[in-house]
């Protein structure tokens, strides 16, 4: 089977209904036995391109989720969840049908409501900030738990008070500008056939290019 193909149908479908297609569509779409699908998906989880659950059902594939885990992204027609501030952010640069996306959530300390129209001109305004929990050696360690844990906060004063409830270290915090220069083209060419994931040091490179240094983020 052809793995590229099949990473990109199920990419394909998240992107225009929200929901990733089960193995029967995704056989049927590309031509073969059911029974090769669940074979490929776990390749393609091996290379992080997906991350399944015990059942071989995608849970994510970046920067879509099929979960909820804070975030809820909204299109002209199609609602997606987001699988974590960053993926959230990034949904415009993978789906050109909705260039500007409605991006929704709940503050985790105090539980204050907030929204933004996300899109690939400028960053969206605001005084609210990202608080990204787990550093970027170790964000595949537990992917679910890396993305439940990236999430945005009234302010600073609210990610300090989810802390001290939680018993958490604190990560690194960023402004809603610098998330969105995060999130612009991290994503770049994962709808094209012949998708490359970044190795650590491209991954390094670019995350200082966007304005986040230090050893959380690898170098």
């Amino acid at each position: 089977m052809d793995l590229e193909s099949l990473r990109l149908a199920i990419y394909q479908g998240l992107a225009t209904t929200g929901a990733a297609p089960d193995q029967a569509e995704l056989a049927a779409s590309l031509g073969v036995p059911v029974e090769q699908i669940p074979d490929g998906m776990r390749a393609l989880a091996r290379d992080r391109h997906l991350v399944l659950d015990a059942g071989d059902h995608v849970l994510m594939a970046h920067p879509f989720a099929t979960i909820p885990l804070g975030f809820s992204v909204m299109g002209r027609d199609t609602l997606w969840w987001g699988g974590c501030a960053w993926d959230a952010f990034a949904l415009p640069s993978v789906v050109p049908h909705d260039p500007e996306v409605l991006v929704a959530t709940t503050c985790p300390a105090c539980g204050t409501a907030h929204a933004w129209t996300v899109g690939l001109g400028e960053p969206p305004a605001g005084e609210q900030v990202a608080h990204f929990l787990v550093p970027a050696k170790h964000m595949w360690d537990d992917v679910v738990h890396t993305c439940g844990n990236q999430r945005i906060f009234c302010s600073d004063e609210c990610v300090d008070q989810w802390l001290v409830s939680t018993g958490h270290v604190r990560g690194y915090v960023m402004d809603l500008a610098t998330l969105w220069r995060l999130a612009r083209h991290w994503y770049d060419g994962r709808m094209q056939h012949g998708y490359t994931r970044r190795d650590p040091q491209t991954a390094a490179a670019y995350f200082q290019s966007v304005g986040l240094d230090g050893p959380f983020w690898g170098h």
